[in-house]
């Protein structure tokens, strides 16, 4: 067996792949690794503490469960639920068209498309709350024109839903229609050869290898959506209290960054574990005929 001389042991640090990872590795641990590990400490300190340097305690996680919290998480992992079932229903069939009429333009007609999206959200939230406002632009319009009145459609748990699906539409699209143009068409042709109806390759050939870009989309969607606050602040008022809405009343009004800590680090497990667990399940490297 062949050992490492002194040598090389004293050279790998100057190992050229190891200094160009350098500085994404400082960034990472000063701008990721360092804030969630403050916030973890932070966790364990007395209830309404600013220091580190209290003795730790777990005082917090326990009232964090004995409260209603659970409440306020449930509906953020509702709207989260419904706002990638949505994205995934609109994004779709447009993905698959542009994959289909496009070719390989799709991805530069995706962020064509996308383009009006990247004006600042709460503006582009402001925008539906002009619309959907009592005595609003819609409102407005249909008693002007036709006699109808739309009352109730603003400050609902529907206006928090619809503000994430247009909020985070890009992040569905985009893998999607990655996803739809990566399938060759040989393969599909090889199954309309030996018999397959035109569902049938869609449903045995398009839709499973699709499934990278449908798992990616839905991910960043749920994750993203989970903790939204703008769309729940600006769309539903008071309609529903999310998990992300708690954290912030913890850090701010509260002054008690302990809890607000608690609550923040139980919302990243919970993200964790729900997408290790999809990943579980979903075998990607076998989808994508990597083995």
């Amino acid at each position: 067996m062949s050992t490492a001389s002194p040598g090389d042991r004293q050279r790998w640090y100057r190992s050229p792949g190891l200094l160009a990872a350098a500085p994404a590795a400082i960034f990472l641990l000063i701008g990721f690794a360092g804030p969630l590990l403050m916030v973890i400490g932070f966790s364990f300190m007395p209830p309404k503490s600013f220091s580190l340097a209290e003795p730790p305690t777990l005082a917090n996680y326990q009232s964090v469960i004995s409260a209603s919290y659970y409440i306020s998480l449930l509906w953020s992992l509702w709207l989260a639920t419904c706002t990638v079932i949505i994205l995934f229903v609109v994004c779709y069939p447009v993905a698959y068209g542009m994959a289909k009429l496009f070719g390989k333009w799709a991805n530069l007609v995706t962020v064509l498309i996308a383009i009006p999206l990247l004006i600042s959200e709460n503006i582009r939230l402001f925008g539906w709350l002009l619309l959907l406002l009592q005595n609003g632009i819609l409102d407005g319009s249909l008693r002007s024109l036709i006699g109808v009145e739309m009352h109730g459609l603003l400050y609902t748990f529907p206006a928090i839903v619809l503000g994430t699906v247009y909020v985070y539409l890009p992040f569905m699209l985009f893998p999607l229609v990655i996803g739809i143009s990566m399938i060759p068409d040989t393969l599909k042709e090889a199954a309309s050869d030996m018999g397959a109806s035109r569902w049938q390759v869609f449903w045995e050939v398009e839709l499973p290898l699709s499934m990278p870009g449908i798992m990616i989309g839905g991910i960043l969607t749920f994750i993203l959506s989970l903790g939204s606050m703008a769309e729940s602040k600006i769309l539903g008022g008071q309609a529903i209290i999310t998990i992300v809405d708690d954290i912030e009343s913890a850090f701010t009004f509260a002054q008690n960054w302990p809890k607000g800590s608690v609550l923040s680090v139980l919302l990243i497990a919970l993200s964790g574990l729900i997408v290790f667990m999809l990943f579980r399940r979903v075998d990607l490297d076998r989808i994508i005929g990597r083995r």
